[in-house]
Formats: structure tokens, C-alpha cells, sequence
């Protein structure tokens, strides 16, 4: 892999451990509605596409199921109560943003996440320059508007940034935001569930990331 100066991270499952949160507010949601609640395996199969898949997946019959909604206001609801519940940074990423923010390398972080939750949660662990999650008015990812909206918003050269992300969902960006990609494998999937979506380089520790940064 070539060298990069600018670093786009995805959010769940490469900066936060934010599985238990997230199957929380699913239960909230299906259980205040009366539907059978959903492990902590399921929810690491559902996450990815953000909340509204999410939702979608956890409840019985998706989006054609009448309570779709109410159970996608219930979640949404409480998830912006209890998202720092249970949880926190994985071992190693805070220092390594600190470290790139020394050597003076520009970082955005893009989720699927919704907007104001990701906002947050970066000024809560992080403060990288940007910090994008889902509104209405770009699609979210596999789509590349997110990525390219924090290349521009940061004046990067796309050419010189990568992509840091944990899923089959983040090389989909990557390759649809014309951007290298580092597939982290502490996250939600392991490697045998990304090797079919052709992982370009893997890295088992964050500090693994810095032999890629030119600065």
C-alpha cells in the first residue's frame, strides 16, 4: 500500500465498542412492543447499515411490519438517552488519533450512525476535525457522498486518504468513494466475513495504522 495523509474512519466496530448499547435499545424497542428480543450475536449481524436497517432487521416481517416506525422511535428514543452506557474507545485508537493529530495528519470520522449521536460521541472520546453521520440529505454508506463530503470539508487530496473501517459495508464505501482501504479486525467481523468483499490490507492493532501515515 502507498502512504496516506488523511485518515477516514468508520465509527462502530473500529473506534467504539458499541455493541451492548445498541442491543439495549433494540430490546427497549421490542420489548416495549411486545416482540421477542434480539441477542447480542444478532445485533452484531444487523449492525452496518445504520439504524433504520437496523430496526428493520430486528423485528419481525421488517418494514412491512405495522409497528416498523414506532419501533424505530422507540430505539432512536432511547439510544440517544443510554449511548454511552457500556460504551468505550477499543484499545489503542484514542492514542493512535492522538498520535496522527500530532503529526498533524487530517482525520474525519463517517457513520452510518445517525448524525447527532455521531457528533457526540466523537466530542465525548475523540474531537477529530469532522464528524459525519446519517441526515437526510446525503444517502448513507455504501454510497460515497459521506466520504466525499469530509474529504472537502477537510480540503484533503483524495488521492493521499484512506478509508479505516471494519466491515463487508466500509470496503463497499471505500471502493465506491475511489479510496484505499484498511480493514481493522477487531471489530464486528472477522476475517473470513470480509474476505469474499476482497480486503486490500488487514490490521490486528491500531498502531499497525500508523505505518501507513507519511507524516
Amino acid at each position: 500500500m502507498k502512504m496516506y495523509s488523511t485518515v477516514i474512519w468508520d465509527l462502530d466496530g473500529t473506534l467504539l465498542y458499541t455493541l451492548v448499547d445498541l442491543m439495549d435499545s433494540v430490546n427497549y424497542s421490542m420489548r416495549t412492543l411486545g416482540y421477542e428480543e434480539r441477542s447480542l450475536e444478532d445485533i452484531r449481524m444487523f449492525v452496518g447499515n445504520g439504524v433504520k436497517k437496523l430496526v428493520e432487521l430486528a423485528i419481525p416481517d421488517g418494514r412491512d411490519n405495522p409497528d416498523y416506525k414506532k419501533a424505530y422511535d422507540l430505539f432512536c428514543e432511547y439510544y440517544s438517552e443510554h449511548n454511552l452506557d457500556n460504551t468505550v474507545p477499543y484499545d489503542g485508537v484514542v492514542e493512535v488519533i492522538e498520535e496522527l493529530r500530532r503529526r498533524g495528519v487530517k482525520q474525519a470520522i463517517v457513520s452510518n450512525k445517525i448524525d447527532s449521536a455521531v457528533k457526540k460521541l466523537n466530542k465525548t472520546f475523540f474531537g477529530v476535525d469532522i464528524a459525519l453521520g446519517v441526515t437526510d440529505s446525503l444517502p448513507r454508506k455504501p454510497a460515497p457522498d459521506m466520504v466525499w463530503k469530509a474529504v472537502a470539508e477537510l480540503g484533503a487530496d483524495i488521492s493521499t486518504t484512506v478509508y479505516v473501517g471494519d466491515s463487508e459495508v466500509d470496503l463497499k464505501t471505500a471502493k465506491n468513494s475511489k479510496l484505499d482501504c484498511i480493514s481493522v479486525l477487531w471489530g464486528f467481523r472477522n476475517l473470513d466475513e470480509i474476505s469474499p468483499y476482497g480486503p486490500m490490507c488487514t490490521v490486528e492493532n491500531p498502531k499497525d495504522i500508523l505505518k501507513f501515515i507519511t507524516k
